[in-house]
């Protein structure tokens, strides 16, 4: 299984976060930028504040599992970075909403081919 394309560096994720578009949901917001790639490359960012370790890794491998399910989906050449939002409940954060809501965002940024 191919691994998925990640942002790694600070800069990085800065670059896409203040030169990028973004579009709120109700579980996650996302930052997206074109970039110079045929690829996609995500990243996600979630705060300390919103629980421990077990939480926030639980919280990244729902968000990585439904991104990889709908990148055929997509256009390729985009930076997309995942904020989860604060105010989202953590035993919401199952599957199935975090990929109705991750559709219903690359719908109206307008990525989906």
């Amino acid at each position: 299984m191919k691994k998925l394309k990640t942002l790694k560096k600070n800069y990085e994720f800065k670059n896409v976060l203040t030169k990028g578009k973004f579009y709120k949901g109700k579980y996650i917001t996302i930052y997206i930028r074109k970039n110079k790639k045929q690829e996609n490359i995500i990243g996600i960012a979630i705060s300390k504040k919103i629980g421990k370790a077990v939480k926030r890794n639980r919280i990244k491998r729902v968000v990585r599992e439904s991104f990889r399910l709908q990148k055929d989906l997509l256009q390729n050449g985009y930076s997309i970075v995942f904020i989860w939002n604060k105010n989202a409940e953590i035993k919401e954060a199952n599957y199935n909403n975090v990929s109705k809501d991750m559709l219903n965002l690359f719908t109206k940024a307008g990525i989906i081919q």
